[in-house]
Parts: structure tokens; C-alpha cells; sequence
């Protein structure tokens, strides 16, 4: 996992992308996944699903974060599984 997060300043990331990077690297695990569901990270930080969304896209474009569909047992779609890059 990265240790510091001193290259996102050094980026030309909206600040929403900055915050939301934050946000899941706060709860990635040492593989640098986390699976926090988009309506809880827009809710914790105040911002809207879309926000999050475009923050999301923002992060993938830029190389920082990979996501890949959960799939429940069922067959119904669960979390995004977000990898920190």
C-alpha cells in the first residue's frame, strides 16, 4: 500500500477526485482494496452520488484506481471492488 499521499497534490485532480482518493485510502486494506458502497462515500463526505461518480472517473482516467463489479451469490450486483493504484 502507498505509504504517503503527497503525489496528489502534485496532480491536476479536481479536488472532489483528491477527497474521494482520501476516502478510500482510509479503508483500503493493505492490497489497497476497499468495497464502501458510492451512496456511503457521497453520504461521509458531504457529497453527491454523481459527484462521486465523476470523482471515480477521474481517478480511473488518471491511473489511480481500478473498480470491478461484486456479484452476490444470487446473481444481483453488490459493492464495486475499488483497487488503489
Amino acid at each position: 500500500m502507498i505509504g504517503s499521499l503527497e503525489f496528489l497534490y502534485k496532480t491536476d485532480l479536481p479536488h472532489r477526485a483528491i477527497a474521494v482518493y482520501r476516502y478510500l485510502f482510509d479503508r483500503a486494506n493493505r492490497q489497497g482494496q476497499c468495497w464502501p458502497a458510492i451512496a456511503t462515500v457521497a453520504r461521509d463526505l458531504h457529497l453527491s452520488e454523481n459527484t462521486v461518480r465523476r470523482a471515480l472517473d477521474d481517478l480511473r482516467r488518471a491511473g489511480l484506481l481500478t473498480s470491478q463489479q461484486r456479484v452476490r451469490k444470487d446473481g444481483g450486483r453488490s459493492t464495486l471492488l475499488f483497487t488503489l493504484r
